[in-house]
């Protein structure tokens, strides 16, 4: 079992770009497929990006394309979500998840496949 800590959120102006970290103790991240996700208020947890274990494909959902960005840095047993041209509904407690040997490209992005999670950053958007 990995822990992983979310940090990075914050306020943004409508327009802006943020950058996510997701660190791990207890396992070299490398051997694991990370998931991003988000739960804006009041809705359900949704999926967002997703890279695979040893630096396999990453994968996002068609609605994720474009505004988001996921990569690893295993020396550092991190993986980073960039996110830019933020939008106000993009206001949302934002969620790293894991499990080894996913394959993202096989299984997309998955909350309940994941095994491991974090226990989110918050990010609001102002209008």
């Amino acid at each position: 079992q990995v822990q992983l800590v979310e940090s990075g959120g914050g306020l943004v102006p409508s327009g802006g770009s943020l950058n996510l970290s997701c660190a791990a103790s207890g396992g070299s991240l490398d051997t694991y497929g990370i998931g991003w996700f988000r739960q804006p208020p009041g809705k359900e947890r949704e999926g967002i990006a997703c890279i695979s274990a040893t630096n396999g494909p990453t994968y996002y959902p068609d609605s994720m394309k474009g505004r988001f960005t996921i990569f690893r840095d295993n020396a550092k047993n991190t993986v980073y979500l960039q996110m830019s041209s933020l939008k106000p509904e993009d206001t949302a407690v934002y969620y790293c998840a894991a499990r080894t040997w996913y394959s993202c490209s096989v299984y997309g992005v998955f909350a309940q496949a994941m095994h491991d999670w974090g226990k989110g950053t918050l990010v609001t958007v102002s209008s």
